[in-house]
């Protein structure tokens, strides 16, 4: 079984978020794609194998099983068109049924997702004073314009929105006690975000549920707030960029398209590369 290694939303050939993709006749059984996923090492593999007319799809961290991963969908969407061509691929996942565009462009690649529907609602004060004490923020710190929220686009995150880059790139919290927050409650990431412009957002996501201290790259967390900025009518004018990975030195981009109506999919796009056989 070949293992590709793909950096997913890339900027110009640099940066982004490293993920694992095997494209297999038949799927492993899970223990061994949790041994695979762990083996390689990223924050996240994809496992995909022909059915119908698409493509069953898991996704693993190196310690478990995560219902959907927006940066692996990008890296097998990559994957595809490399061994299929250009298309949109529907993949049907273990909650949900969405698509994934592959394109070679010359020697650049990029792709772009369809998440599942989005959600998004307050979390309880108790929650919040939580999340708060595990990065040692206090509610000055918090943009009163977009409140704290729990947010979903296949995936659950909790989201925390500060007023300034400077409180952003402070973030630490300790990865054991993050873990067992974030496994407690379901989430897979805790979203921070900075709002530079109505459009432009930097963003840092703490992955400690999949045993991972901060991810560069993001496209289900990206999607879940996309959804939340729709639900709370931000004036995100159509579609917002995410610049995500700077301050941990893998600065990746990210694009969210935003339609309309509420709770619809999330478009999430960006570039791609094809890293060394041997990284990671």
């Amino acid at each position: 079984m070949t293992i590709l290694r793909i950096a997913s939303f890339s900027e110009d050939g640099a940066g982004g978020n490293p993920a694992g993709v095997l494209i297999a006749d038949v799927l492993p059984d899970a223990a061994e794609m949790q041994r695979i996923a762990a083996d390689v090492g990223f924050s996240e593999t994809a496992f995909a194998c022909p059915e119908g007319q698409g493509w069953r799809v898991r996704y693993f961290s190196p310690e478990s099983e995560v219902p959907f991963c927006g940066h692996a969908t990008i890296a097998l969407g990559a994957a595809l068109a490399l061994r299929e061509g250009d298309g949109i691929f529907a993949l049907a996942l273990n909650q949900a049924n969405i698509t994934v565009e592959g394109h070679r462009n010359g020697g650049v690649l990029t792709a772009a997702l369809q998440s599942p529907p989005t959600r998004s609602k307050a979390p309880t004060p108790e929650l919040l004073s939580e999340v708060l004490a595990l990065f040692g923020y206090s509610t000055d710190d918090l943009d009163p314009a977009i409140p704290p929220a729990l947010i979903h686009g296949g995936a659950d995150h909790f989201m925390l929105a500060l007023k300034s880059r400077g409180a952003l790139a402070a973030m630490t919290y300790d990865l054991d006690a993050g873990r067992t927050l974030m496994i407690r409650e379901g989430w897979i990431t805790i979203l921070l975000a900075y709002a530079e412009t109505p459009q432009l957002f930097h963003t840092r996501n703490a992955f400690a549920s999949g045993g991972v201290y901060e991810d560069p790259a993001t496209g289900a967390a990206t999607a879940a707030l996309a959804g939340y900025l729709r639900d709370i009518a931000w004036p995100h004018g159509g579609a917002i960029d995410i610049i995500q990975g700077e301050d941990m030195g893998m600065r990746s981009r990210l694009r969210a398209d935003i339609p309309a109506a509420v709770g619809s999919s999330i478009r999430v796009s960006g570039e791609a590369r094809l890293m060394d056989p041997k990284a990671g």
